[in-house]
């Protein structure tokens, strides 16, 4: 009876170990995919001519190459915890609104923090304004844990993620799109910048190796509980 419940909790460990290690598999193959496919949209927009921000939104694919011309808002967003050249820092992020109305936060670049993480002091870009770059989505959340912002000045937020519905009553505006405006590196405002849709991240390359090693995971877990009833059946016949 004993050897009975051994053999059966055995059984139910190495499925659940198995079941874990697929679903693990199978996560990393969709950050994959949704990695290639950001991509491929970049190439895309690339090789198309550039639109305006109301053509952008209205129309299918996640990244486009715009052309548009408009005001800047008040309202300052610091995207907390962003590393670039092996410093941490801030995305610092303003409310655009285009000529035709459409609403949404520009991507003004990046900027170190000191030491001591002393929030800097960032001057309004010139407005009105022509502004070119990608229509892309906003970076991405990872854990959502504690507050989405903290109160950082007279219109200033630290935010911790950018969270549209959030976000938007903040800057008293009555609603924000998920994707940003990732300006173009050459316009002569802003901070130090880049149009990498995947920055601080896993290429698509290694999310496909962590499926493979979560999958070969699995076939072990599988291959030692089949050796282990194979001894278990040639030692005890018939049970």
């Amino acid at each position: 009876m004993m050897r009975r419940h051994t053999r059966t909790l055995g059984w139910l460990l190495a499925l659940v170990a198995m079941t874990v290690f697929c679903l693990l598999g199978c996560w990393q193959l969709q950050r994959m995919q949704h990695k290639q496919a950001l991509l491929q949209a970049q190439a895309v927009a690339a090789a198309q001519p550039p639109t305006t921000l109301s053509r952008a939104l209205a129309a299918a694919g996640p990244v486009h190459g715009i052309l548009d011309h408009g005001r800047f808002l008040s309202g300052l967003v610091l995207l907390d915890n962003q590393m670039r050249h092996g410093r941490a820092g801030v995305k610092l992020y303003r409310p655009f609104r285009s000529d035709d109305g459409v609403v949404l936060l520009v991507d003004l670049g990046w900027r170190p923090l000191p030491a001591d993480r002393a929030l800097p002091d960032v001057a309004p870009p010139p407005s009105p304004v022509a502004v070119r770059g990608l229509l892309a989505p906003a970076p991405a959340p990872g854990l959502a844990l504690g507050p989405v912002t903290t109160p950082a000045g007279p219109q200033r937020w630290l935010a911790s993620r950018l969270q549209a519905d959030a976000l938007a009553p903040l800057l008293g505006l009555p609603g924000l799109p998920a994707r940003v405006l990732r300006l173009d590196p050459a316009l002569p405002f802003g901070d130090e910048r880049d149009l990498d849709l995947l920055p601080n991240t896993l290429p698509p390359q290694r999310h496909l190796g962590y499926a493979v090693q979560w999958f070969g995971l699995a076939l072990t877990v599988l291959v030692v509980a089949l050796v282990l009833e194979w001894r278990r059946r040639r030692r005890f016949p018939g049970r």
